[in-house]
């Protein structure tokens, strides 16, 4: 496990960016953390650095979005407002968890099904205004 304190939504951004610039082909990143934590920052970040230049915004009420034109395409799902299992698998979600570019899943602790094949658990805790705490562990391989 690592643990990352930002000082700023652009050091979280900047963290998402290293992540995007690293990210294989499978790979699924798992975010959590109170509204307001920083999720989507971090996504922006990762969009960045695969190379994304489309704006990204939280999928909230869309469930996903998908960008491309970057070196790998990115699924950017928002699991907030389904509160099982069965509602993730209903709305056609599961096939994310195992994509062919990544896919990046806000409250991810909503999906309760074993974790993906390459997945990175990630745990946004606010502690200030702008300083937030980003612990993350890959699992998997």
């Amino acid at each position: 496990m690592a643990t990352f304190i930002s000082k700023s939504p652009e050091e979280t951004s900047a963290l998402g960016e290293q992540w995007g610039s690293e990210a294989r082909p499978g790979w699924v990143i798992g975010l959590s953390g109170d509204l307001g934590a920083g999720k989507t920052q971090l996504v922006r970040g990762i969009a960045r650095g695969l190379g994304v230049t489309d704006r990204v915004h939280s999928p909230t009420f869309a469930l996903i979005n998908e960008y491309g034109g970057g070196r790998l395409q990115m699924h950017h799902l928002d699991l907030y407002r389904l509160e099982s299992q069965e509602q993730i698998v209903t709305a056609g979600l599961e096939e994310f968890f195992n994509p062919e570019g990544i896919a990046v899943i806000e409250w991810a602790e909503r999906w309760r099904d074993s974790p993906p094949a390459r997945f990175r658990r990630v745990e946004i805790e606010t502690l200030s205004e702008n300083e937030r705490s980003i612990v993350y562990e890959d699992i998997g391989d």
